[in-house]
């Protein structure tokens, strides 16, 4: 690390780089950000990635820059950029996984070279297998189709590298590189001397130690051979030999690929057989063994290197729940970085971990990272937003209009089940195994059968209310014991009478007794790896099933279905959000605070405009029936059902609402077409992530095509021009509230504890939708030119539509930010008591640091104070005699409101909100050091 001390982090802005948005585009945004009162870019990942990769998650090689961004030359400009306005840079980094391609030199030897590859145990990979077929080897479940079928029809192609000297066979874009001795199969076929010469040495690297170095140096000689056209032709002629034209040449193929470390298969096999672990179900990612010294090193060369050198700033661990360890990892992570030369003594490295926490559950303490990404955060602000009211009658009209389950906790277990059985089944199937070979090792529990182990370990792992729990040699934390004791009651309560005692074996199995006090030995070896493997089901289980499954089959009120949401509870008091910003200030002060992400379903405005409804239930409930009787003859019945079904059509309104653009007239044809792409995008993959009538492995294409054509009836046809109208109506009638809401959300999160992180482009409204819209290019030219205009509070209130009150506030409240730091590092937090007729509709704090204190009150659930107003700002008249209590010692200071410039009076220690939000929706206000009577005078 070449730099003293480690930059002040103070607040993050997200950039998702790709081809399209490289290193070299995010430093020409580095002064509209430093301007803006952002410390640190926070960067999705820098090394490289597969070609064309539109995120960066999907990894090939750890060791460089990607080139795509612009290599390591424009990563330094960016950082010199940085530094040049005191800025910092924290850096994503995937050490669950990689992208499987050829162009991954890792997974590529372990496709040519299978369990000699000096890359073998870097991947999660059983290469023991009782199958014969498998004993060896990995599956490759990458074909269309059957095997035999793409096999019959020529898909598979034999190819020559002729730079390089090296056989693979394609299929389609994929290549798969054929082991070297194998080679001599083809080189056999061949009537040239010296190609057979070379087939006898290619053949002898079979079992040989140093074949893969010996492979390099023939594969070269084979390359120079074929400079010669006249032996280049010999080879092609012999590579016709492996042709489909004919059976022999067919047979001769299959053989090849027979003696391959590999077997090629239809990618639906996955569920079912593969015999290396995913991230999730996705087939083109494999995971790392990450806990392993050799592996940890080799991923995370490039990454320490930049550190020493003094780019990276800080790091953001991706899919923290996928690793075997998370405990130890961040721990040696830390010991790492920190023990790199040049670290500045006494400062702390920034490390965060995307990391999905369940309903009271706390990052463990002991992992010595700085916290999370922020959903939790995403989550506390939404249930603050939400009408507990509007609970009831609309958990009633989704269960009459729909027929499914009110209880989100419902669609869980039943999408817990279904992704198990289906999807997640090879991974599941590995963990009931495992438990079955520890059955046999013991005398009580030897006559425990597979299948009764099968069923009682579905019904714990469905009704798991976190992602994973983190049990290690010693046992279960208490956190952990108390949410597997609450999975295992759950299951205890739907088994037969008969599996039931199985549940006690198997909590002993799986962490509730500590494998430390058991010799060494072969028992102990396989408790470890079975707990593992648990840990590394129940985490991408719970994905799966909420994330990408119940979140679309549920529709209560699509707000309250995000990444690290909760719908299950639809509400919170005020005391409960103070509680939790008490609690983070405490335990985690910088963690990261977010309200949109590269993940969400829905952006930050989209479900701030959606929580209205909770508050006009009613409303939205006549008008969802009249919608629904004007809809009627819109549908199509081409698909032999309902097109769209009576939940999908619920929130596709609900998507409608909450999404539609604020300048968007619904006789805009243009601008309503390119609404109606983004929508349908999101409607196509809504329907697939519900898999009931449609799906990403089978989809129902006739459903889908009806479900499409139903849309562009609704948003572009003459015929949807009554129902289009009054949905556009709707949705601006919801539009003051939802502003409001979201204004507050912006300023809670710039100013409760933690470190606030702005999402691409969300400076402005945020309404978008599920990615891929939620990583639309962002028009930075737009915003800048915005900034650097002055305005007004009446301007802003004046234009809110064009998002520059939001720009403007969050400005507003980081240069504060920034000329305060002190406070918001060090401050604490402090919730004021609200009275009067709406005290039950304001949440105020403050934040005090020595002599510096900050209040801030913003309104929660005032749709019904707004009425029928044209702008997100309360009457100040509705207010009547609300007030905020001021704690004795800030009685009779001068009070400055930042977003409406003007002092705010406080009299008898109290503030009156219908003057502290007279002229702006929120109240930001610094407390002056002097006093009241010094100002007055």
């Amino acid at each position: 690390m070449n730099h003293e001390t480690l930059i002040e982090l103070r607040a993050t802005a997200r950039m998702q780089l790709h081809a399209g948005f490289t290193l070299d585009d995010a430093t020409a945004l580095v002064g509209y950000f430093a301007d803006l009162g952002v410390s640190h870019f926070y960067a999705s990942p820098l090394t490289s990635a597969r070609p064309g990769s539109l995120h960066g998650y999907d990894v090939i090689d750890p060791t460089r820059i990607n080139p795509e961004l612009g290599g390591e030359a424009a990563l330094q400009r960016l950082v010199h950029a940085l530094r040049e306005r005191q800025m910092g840079l924290i850096v994503d980094i995937v050490p669950n996984h990689m992208a499987v391609s050829d162009a991954n030199p890792w997974w590529h030897s372990v496709l040519a070279w299978g369990v000699t590859s000096p890359y073998a145990d870097f991947f999660d990979i059983n290469w023991h297998s009782a199958d014969a077929l498998m004993d060896g080897r990995l599956l490759a479940p990458f074909l269309g189709r059957d095997y035999a079928k793409v096999l019959d029809a020529g898909e598979l192609l034999l190819d020559f590298d002729v730079a390089n000297g090296t056989f693979s066979v394609n299929y389609f874009d994929n290549r798969f590189p054929l082991t070297p001795p194998s080679y001599a199969d083809i080189l056999h076929c061949s009537d040239d001397l010296r190609l057979n010469e070379l087939a006898v040495r290619f053949a002898a690297l079979e079992g040989s130690r140093q074949a893969p170095e010996q492979a390099q140096h023939l594969c070269k000689e084979l390359a120079q051979l074929c400079v010669n056209d006249a032996q280049l032709d010999h080879l092609r002629q012999a590579m016709k030999s492996f042709r489909h034209e004919d059976l022999q040449g067919n047979n001769r193929l299959h053989a090849l690929l027979e003696r391959q470390h590999y077997r090629l298969a239809n990618w639906r096999t996955a569920a079912d057989e593969i015999n290396w672990r995913r991230f999730f179900d996705v087939n083109e990612l494999v995971s790392l063994k990450i806990e392993s010294p050799e592996v940890f090193e080799a991923a995370h060369v490039k990454i320490f290197d930049l550190v020493e050198r003094g780019l990276i700033d800080g790091l953001r661990i991706d899919h923290i729940d996928g690793l075997a360890d998370p405990h130890s990892y961040c721990r040696r992570l830390r010991r790492r970085i920190e023990g790199l030369p040049g670290h500045p003594p006494g400062t702390r490295f920034p490390i965060y971990v995307e990391k999905i926490l369940g309903d009271g559950e706390a990052l463990p303490v002991d992992w010595q990272v700085d916290g999370t990404t922020g959903y939790e955060f995403m989550n506390q602000v939404s249930l603050l937003q939400h009408d507990p009211q509007g609970a009831p009658p609309l958990q009633q009209l989704w269960a009459i209009e729909t027929t499914r389950p009110a209880d989100f906790l419902q669609e869980v277990y039943e999408a817990r089940r279904l992704v198990l059985t289906h999807s997640l089944a090879a991974d599941f199937e590995t963990v009931a195994q495992g438990l079955m070979a520890l059955a046999r090792m013991n005398l009580d529990t030897r006559d425990l059968t597979l299948n009764s182990i099968r069923r009682v370990l579905l019904e714990l792992i469905a009704n798991f209310s976190v992602y994973r729990t983190y049990a290690a040699a010693c046992g279960r934390s208490e956190q952990d014991c108390q949410y597997y004791q609450q999975a295992a009651l759950a299951a205890d309560q739907r088994l037969c009478e008969s599996d039931k005692d199985i549940l006690a074996a198997l909590d002993h199995w799986l962490g509730g007794e500590s494998f430390n006090q058991l010799p060494p030995g072969p028992e102990r070896r396989l408790r470890q790896r079975v707990l593992r493997r648990f840990h590394q089901l129940t985490s991408p289980a719970a994905a799966k099933a909420v994330e990408d499954t119940a979140f679309y089959r549920s529709g209560v009120l699509l707000s309250r279905n995000d990444v690290g949401f909760d719908p299950g509870h639809f509400s919170a008091l005020v005391e409960a959000f103070h509680n939790v910003n008490l609690e983070r200030n405490k335990s985690y002060p910088r963690s990261l605070l977010a309200t949109a992400t590269h993940d969400h379903k829905r952006g930050e405005d989209t479900r701030a405009r959606l929580a209205v409804i909770s508050e006009r239930a009613p409303w939205y409930i006549d008008r969802v029936r009249q919608w629904k009787q004007l809809a009627a003859p819109l549908r199509s019945s081409g698909a032999g059902v309902r097109a769209p079904s009576a939940g999908d059509e619920l929130m596709l309104y609900q998507t409608l609402l909450g999404s539609w653009p604020l300048d968007l007239e619904s006789t805009n044809q243009s601008g309503m077409r390119a609404y109606f792409e983004r929508v349908a995008g999101w409607q196509q993959k809504a329907l697939r992530e519900a898999k009931l009538l449609s799906s990403w492995s089978t989809p129902n294409s006739p459903y889908e095509d009806a479900c499409r054509e139903f849309l562009a009836v609704v948003l572009l046809g003459s015929q949807g021009q009554s129902l289009r109208a009054q949905i556009a109506d709707a949705a601006a009638d919801l539009a003051p509230a939802g502003a409001l809401n979201s204004l507050a959300q912006s300023l809670l999160r710039l100013t409760v504890p933690g470190v606030p992180d702005l999402y691409q482009g969300a400076e402005f409204w945020d309404f978008s939708l599920v990615d891929p819209d939620n990583r639309r290019p962002v028009d930075y030219s737009t915003r800048q030119a915005a900034f650097a205009e002055e305005h007004s509070a009446n301007q802003l209130l004046e234009n809110w539509k064009n998002g520059r009150i939001k720009q403007q506030l969050i400005g507003r409240a980081l240069d504060w930010r920034r000329e305060h730091a002190s406070l918001f590092r060090h401050g604490n937090y402090q919730p004021l008591q609200t009275i009067g007729e709406h005290a039950n509709k304001l949440c105020a704090f403050a934040r005090e640091y020595e002599d510096r204190s900050i209040i801030v009150v913003v309104p929660v659930l005032v749709a019904s104070l707004l009425g029928d107003a044209s702008d997100p700002l309360v009457p100040a008249k509705q207010w009547g005699d609300t007030a905020v209590q001021l704690p004795a010692h800030l009685h009779k200071r001068r009070l400055e409101n930042l977003l409406a410039a003007e002092t705010v009076m406080e009299r008898s220690g109290q503030i009156a909100a219908s003057e502290l939000l007279a002229r702006f929706p929120v109240g930001f206000i610094s407390v002056q050091s002097d006093g009241l009577e010094e100002h007055q005078s």
